[in-house]
């Protein structure tokens, strides 16, 4: 399969602020990578570089070429692109309406939409998917729950549903762990694992050392709009490496597969 995702000499300016400088990654599909760094340094902007809702500058003569691929295509249908992606953010797409169960907004993620509107076909092949999707997340029991009762966690397990539903090769995970309690955060992890082993990349975007996984082996580190590092987990979740990076003085511990950081 081609490449998930090529960037090369990518610049993004937000408003009249460059915020992603020379940016350079390669990502295989199917690969296990965090991409850490603190609040403002560009992450959540690169990822709405990869989802396009960021577009980087145009190169000016004389500098390096700007190339853009993902999935091995530089140009996309933005529809289709979403259903791909399978991005996973604090707040399901829209804010789904009240009457929207938990079976129906994993349905939403083959039209990328906020809800079942009326001039959408849900096909029986479709339904079977979503039910498959539901086993695999383990959220049969949440199928017919109202999402807007639903707690934050199995919000965020329907969310994950959503996003594998139309394609399960890559989910692109930002702060995942954003305001869920430490028994939701440890569900979350050994959904994650679970998929991760199973196959489905995973491109997981935070400033939290737990969120990473056992099973992400590779770590971007991102400091002031640019990659600062690149390479084997073992190698960068040091105490001097994340004490340069987040610029205070950090104790890191491993346990398990996991690395704590305080």
């Amino acid at each position: 399969m081609p490449s998930f995702l090529e960037l090369t000499h990518v610049n993004v300016a937000r408003g009249d602020n460059v915020v992603l400088h020379d940016v350079n990654l390669t990502v295989n599909t199917g690969e296990h990578i965090a991409i850490l760094g603190p609040n403002g340094c560009g992450k959540s902007t690169l990822i709405k570089t990869i989802t396009c809702e960021c577009y980087p500058l145009v190169a000016i003569e004389g500098e390096p070429e700007t190339k853009v691929s993902i999935f091995g295509r530089q140009r996309w249908d933005l529809t289709e692109l979403k259903k791909r992606l399978g991005v996973v953010s604090t707040e399901l797409p829209g804010r789904p309406t009240l009457t929207t169960t938990g079976r129906d907004a994993v349905l939403t993620g083959f039209f990328s939409s906020s809800t079942l509107w009326p001039n959408l076909t849900v096909t029986d092949a479709m339904r079977e998917r979503a039910d498959q999707v539901m086993q695999q997340i383990d959220a049969v029991p949440l199928a017919a729950k109202l999402v807007g009762e639903m707690s934050a966690g199995q919000q965020r397990r329907i969310m994950i549903g959503r996003a594998l539903v139309a394609s399960s090769q890559m989910l692109l995970l930002d702060e995942p762990s954003n305001a869920l309690d430490l028994a939701a955060q440890v569900e979350l992890r050994h959904l994650l694992r679970k998929l991760a082993q199973q196959g489905t990349g995973i491109l997981l975007i935070t400033h939290h050392i737990a969120d990473i996984l056992p099973e992400i082996d590779r770590i971007l580190m991102m400091k002031d709009g640019r990659i600062i590092a690149d390479g084997p987990k073992t190698e960068l979740l040091t105490a001097a490496r994340l004490s340069d990076l987040f610029r205070t003085n950090v104790e890191i511990t491993e346990r398990d597969g996991f690395y704590h950081a305080w």
